[in-house]
């Protein structure tokens, strides 16, 4: 069991665990997969040198699942991570669990460290899409993939944002730097209404149901209305991102042909050998089976009924979040449906964690904001930061 993939010691400062889908020109980067092996590139993440700039020491590269779109890094070339009582744990969440390190960096794609934070009793922030640059990140699926911050606490997980928060040139989805400011606020911001996503809330386990029952009545102790809404439109947000990041993901590891880095096999005769051979030798199960679904989904045959569909439900829920979010500061709802998952839940169904979209792909489909916290997930309208992790002030300590 490897927490860190590659590790550096003596670093004065506060130590940040990076997942190993981000770029580092000293460490490698393998993004959890055979075929990245060894991979060094030759710059540094854009984050990497802004968290430098501000203090903040490299830890070392986190373990993740291939290309971090399964469950809880189970996919890794390098072996799940799994905690002393045989439960699935993301690598960043146990060091930063442990002590190991006071922040960890991650990709969040799929929702894994999300998950993670949730299931462990952690604070992780997903900012507004565009606020943190991906100049320097694994892609994965470019138009939902957020860089995000995971953390024992608020306050933790809050200066860290604020180190990496901020327009980039070098990534075509930044937002103007006037836009990033609004996530950098000093202050706080009290929220004075909550919505509870009833459907989803309603899917989840009886443990979850709990951590979401303890929300609330933390929410209303502070003064908070606490309303239970329709949230079944929010359903459609998990077939929609697992349409719309498969065809992004197939696109996206294209490039990973073999021939000008990155694993290449023994047995070939021909170019399309080559290609072949690398892609099934040093690809994993389930890469592969996102690889052929988004072909699929990409053909013309299924462009306009899949894809182009996915497009227009983004659309539909980026409206009705605004509808929600003009009566409402934040949107309460789980972020998995149970409390705890074995390497048994990933055998028995090999596609779990896109069965778990249904708590994560409502925010990063639309790419507005979500703080874990307390064991449950919040959401809020664009650049709303601020107004969630007071939220999460409140829950901070449940859940762990």
């Amino acid at each position: 069991m490897e927490l860190y993939l590659a590790k550096q010691d003596g670093q004065k400062g506060k130590k940040i665990a990076l997942d190993d889908m981000i770029l580092t020109k000293d460490m490698p980067t393998t993004a959890g997969s055979k075929m990245l092996e060894n991979y060094m590139s030759l710059f540094d993440a854009e984050v990497v040198e802004r968290l430098t700039a501000s203090g903040y020491a490299i830890g070392g590269k986190a373990n993740v699942g291939e290309m971090c779109i399964d469950l809880l890094g189970e996919t890794s070339y390098y072996g799940a991570v799994e905690g002393e009582d045989g439960t699935l744990m993301t690598a960043s969440a146990m060091l930063v669990k442990n002590g190991e390190a006071d922040a960890a960096i991650g990709l969040d794609a799929n929702g894994t460290p999300r998950r993670a934070a949730a299931l462990n009793g952690l604070v992780c922030i997903k900012p507004t899409y565009g606020t943190v640059s991906r100049f320097g990140t694994v892609s994965i699926a470019c138009s939902g993939e957020t860089v995000t911050v995971t953390a024992n606490d608020v306050s933790t997980a809050k200066n860290v944002l604020d180190a990496i928060v901020g327009h980039d040139d070098k990534d075509g989805t930044s937002l103007p730097e006037e836009k990033c400011a609004k996530v950098k606020a000093a202050e706080f911001v009290p929220a004075k209404r909550v919505a509870v996503a009833r459907s989803l809330t309603e899917s989840a386990s009886e443990a979850i149901k709990q951590k979401i029952a303890d929300a609330v009545d933390a929410f209303k102790a502070n003064g908070i209305e606490v309303v239970e809404i329709d949230d079944s439109l929010l359903l459609t947000a998990k077939n929609a991102w697992n349409i719309l990041m498969s065809a992004e993901l197939c696109n996206n590891v294209s490039r990973y042909d073999g021939v000008k880095y990155g694993y290449r096999t023994k047995n070939y005769t021909t170019i399309d050998e080559l290609y072949t051979n690398s892609r099934t030798e040093a690809f994993g199960e389930l890469l592969k089976t996102a690889i052929l679904f988004g072909s699929e989904t990409l053909s013309d045959y299924n462009y306009m009924k899949m894809y182009d569909k996915g497009l227009r439900i983004r659309r539909v829920l980026s409206e009705k979040f605004d509808e929600i979010f003009e009566s409402f500061d934040a949107v309460l709802m789980p972020a998995s449906a149970k409390s705890a998952y074995t390497k048994a839940d990933t055998e028995e169904n090999k596609y779990i964690a896109y069965d778990e979209n249904l708590y994560t792909a409502p925010a990063t489909i639309t790419g507005v904001p979500a703080v874990i916290a307390g064991g449950v997930q919040l959401l809020g309208k664009a650049f709303s930061e601020n107004v969630l992790l007071d939220l999460a002030k409140k829950l901070e300590g449940a859940g762990k």
